[in-house]
């Protein structure tokens, strides 16, 4: 029997990763199964070896041991039939969390961790991570109650791009309602190019009409799938893609984006959309890979 992929939380003690624990919690038993808390850092660089020898771990190994452990701890009193595991792994932790992926459901990250930087809008761990991951990827973005739960009031928006009938992200997203119980939105933004618009009084409008179509045919291609079980609606809206989707999303419980990922080993892969509302969303959102 083939054992579940775990959902998997990346911690540090901070409180944006202990809200992450609390959501992967909830994401965990809802699907049921097992979650896997991680802790990464590269200790050993910092502090030698030699105290390793002196006191039997280094400092931040012991931090590290505690920060999981009560991590744990937080969890199982959430979700105390929930199967919880944890590791402590010396190495940088974005590296560690992307390789963590290739077995997992899902990856729950918060938005930045004890290293952050003020000024930024998103940790360079989540942001690295959402980029290069092999499965999708949930930053805790936002003054959510930190809760995915059956019956959570907020709906799941997902950003329909070009991906066709077999969108990643549709699945994911219709998968999340469906669970939660919840209806699902999805949304296609359109604009018309500056050089088509025409000031003839008889054209006009007609080729922003052509355009809105096209988007309508191309939000009813992705959504064909969607289960009759899940309570869809969905939006043509003209604007810039990131914005449409950061006003759709402005009160959702999960904003659900796609990113395409090709077969190289440079670059964040992440496309303008996802960046941005990574930066910028005001609930959590979903990264989902797309291999292209």
């Amino acid at each position: 029997m083939t054992k579940a992929l775990p959902i998997v939380v990346g911690v540090d003690g901070s409180e944006p990763s202990l809200r992450a624990v609390d959501w992967a919690a909830d994401e965990a038993a809802l699907r049921g199964l097992p979650l896997r808390l991680v802790y990464a850092s590269l200790w050993e660089r910092y502090e030698g070896t030699s105290l390793a020898d002196d006191v039997g771990k280094p400092d931040e190994q012991v931090l590290a041991e505690d920060v999981v452990d009560s991590a744990a701890r937080r969890a199982r009193r959430r979700r105390p039939d929930l199967d919880v595991s944890v590791d402590v792994l010396p190495e940088e932790p974005e590296y560690a969390l992307v390789r963590e992926s290739r077995l997992a459901t899902a990856l729950v990250l918060g938005t930045r961790g004890r290293g952050g930087l003020t000024e930024m809008l998103l940790g360079s761990v989540s942001l690295t991570v959402a980029a290069h991951a092999d499965c999708p990827v949930i930053v805790l973005r936002g003054s959510h109650d930190d809760r995915a739960a059956a019956g959570t009031r907020g709906r799941v928006v997902v950003g329909v791009g070009e991906d066709g009938k077999d969108s990643p992200a549709v699945r994911f997203a219709a998968d999340e309602a469906r669970r939660r119980g919840v209806p699902l939105e999805a949304v296609r933004a359109w604009r018309c190019p500056a050089y088509e618009t025409t000031d003839h009084p008889l054209m006009s409008g007609e080729p922003a009409r052509l355009h809105e179509e096209r988007a309508v045919e191309a939000l009813d291609t992705a959504v064909a799938d969607v289960p009759a079980d899940v309570e869809l609606h969905r939006h043509t809206v003209e604007g810039h893609a990131r914005r449409v989707l950061l006003d759709a999303a402005a009160d959702a419980g999960l904003l659900v984006v796609g990113a395409k990922r090709r077969d190289v080993t440079f670059g964040l892969q992440l496309g303008r959309v996802a960046h941005a509302v990574l930066h910028h969303a005001t609930c959590p959102v979903a990264v989902v890979p797309h291999r292209v």
